[in-house]
């Protein structure tokens, strides 16, 4: 592919006008391959989308006619995302944050690198692919995921406003779908397992709940004194993942935390500091930075109450009492109602087993279908006595390689429905859209 002049870089980003595409003097710097709008698609957008696919799975086919279908679909697939995202900077209230384009790109980056033995052989692929280096890789990659972000969050406003509808698939749709996507790779589908759970957690004392309370009410006076919300995380939050990031939530959207979390979250404005309230996971002071109609950015600081060791007791008597109950036949839909630790999943479907943390994995090798495991541990490795238990109710296994079309079936049906509404709403954007899609 050729070498990317200044301009040439610009069009890989997008959004680039057609007439755009030649120099001064008449030399194409790329080849256009679609205009979409007033926007260009080159042949490198594709090659470098191409490279992306093989670093991250399977190889590339090596069979001309199939390569050349590929380059086809990811065309498509561009030409789809531009479409989408034309549209997307017209709804101003979609934001997408520095922060988060860094985080994603990175994480990407990360991962590429991963597959490459030696940083010679990194940067002969990239080279491949039309890229200078990795730092010329890396602009292109915040770029790209700045873009599928704005693309995204569109994506999921179109489905909450009910404008992005999920068709229903015929039968010979979601067979045809399981034939060309999943019978042929039979042999490389890996074990699964479908579960529901309850779990126990230890219960801290109210003198410990109310010695927290005092600690979050003291907070929030300071924060509303002027005190510095992300130091104050730092220094008192007992959040393992958000404290190192002065709290930061980032965004989330409705579903995501628990309803305590969520009451507080979507009913605060902007700026303001919470009152202290309580969740399963303890005493939060919240501030919400920004808000969109259907999610919201905030920082949080997390008081977890002091657990003694009479808690912690308690709360394997507890897990103990419910296995003996569900070996004796009671219902365990009704003792996760009861007992359940709303914190944690209530329940998992088709997840892969060697993906499973190990001491799931470990606690129900050899428990069948419809069978319970015996009640284990899920260490707090800061805190001994906040260890957790939980009581495992195996509902589904799948071997690896022998999933039947009957078994994926359910999950094709909500699968191919929502990629049939999204292409549904694609085509009348491109009905309304000037759309040139030349030769590969």
């Amino acid at each position: 592919m050729l070498l990317r002049t200044v301009l040439g870089a610009a069009l890989l980003l997008g959004g680039v006008p057609a007439s755009a595409v030649a120099q001064d003097g008449g030399d194409v710097v790329d080849r256009v391959v679609a205009v979409v709008g007033n926007a260009a698609i080159v042949g490198s957008q594709v090659e470098e989308e191409l490279f992306s696919r093989q670093s991250a799975a399977s190889p590339l086919p090596t069979d001309p006619a199939e390569l050349r279908a590929m380059r086809r679909q990811i065309l498509d697939t561009l030409i789809a995302e531009e479409l989408l995202y034309q549209e997307a900077l017209r709804d101003t209230t979609i934001k997408v944050t520095d922060q988060e384009v860094s985080d994603a790109a990175e994480k990407v980056l990360i991962d590429t690198r991963k597959r490459f033995p030696t940083e010679l052989a990194y940067r002969a692929e990239l080279r491949s692919a039309g890229f200078q280096s990795p730092e010329d890789y890396r602009r292109w990659m915040l770029e790209s995921q700045r873009r599928g972000l704005i693309v995204s969050r569109h994506r999921d406003n179109l489905i909450d406003q009910d404008r992005m509808k999920p068709l229903a698939p015929t039968e010979k749709e979601m067979r045809a779908y399981f034939d060309t996507y999943i019978a042929k790779r039979r042999g490389d589908v890996p074990a699964t397992v479908s579960l529901r759970q309850i779990v126990v957690s230890p219960k801290p004392t109210d003198a410990a709940r109310m010695k927290a309370k005092a600690v979050a009410d003291s907070l929030v006076t300071a924060l509303r004194a002027g005190a510095d919300f992300a130091v104050a995380a730092r220094r008192f939050s007992m959040d393992p993942v958000s404290s190192s990031q002065g709290g930061d939530l980032g965004w989330f959207r409705r579903g995501t935390m628990v309803p305590e979390f969520e009451r507080v979250a979507f009913g605060l404005k902007p700026g303001f500091v919470s009152d202290p309230f309580e969740t399963p996971f303890g005493w939060h002071v919240l501030q919400v930075q920004r808000i969109q109609p259907t999610e919201v950015q905030a920082r949080h600081i997390l008081l977890m109450p002091e657990v003694d060791s009479t808690g912690a007791l308690a709360a394997k008597l507890r897990i103990d009492a419910i296995y003996g109950a569900v070996m004796g036949g009671a219902s365990f839909d009704s003792l996760q109602r009861l007992y359940h630790d709303p914190a944690e999943e209530r329940q998992i479907e088709q997840f892969r087993v060697d993906s499973l943390p190990e001491t799931y994995r470990n606690a129900i090798a050899s428990i069948d279908t419809g069978k319970v495991a015996t009640p284990f541990r899920l260490d707090a490795a800061a805190v001994p006595e906040r260890a957790k238990w939980s009581v495992v109710l195996v509902t589904g296994r799948t071997e690896a390689g022998t999933r039947s079309y009957e078994q994926v079936k359910p999950l094709i049906r909500v699968h191919l429905g929502k990629q049939m509404g999204q292409d549904a709403y694609i085509r009348e954007l491109r009905r309304k859209t000037y759309v040139d899609v030349r030769d590969l």
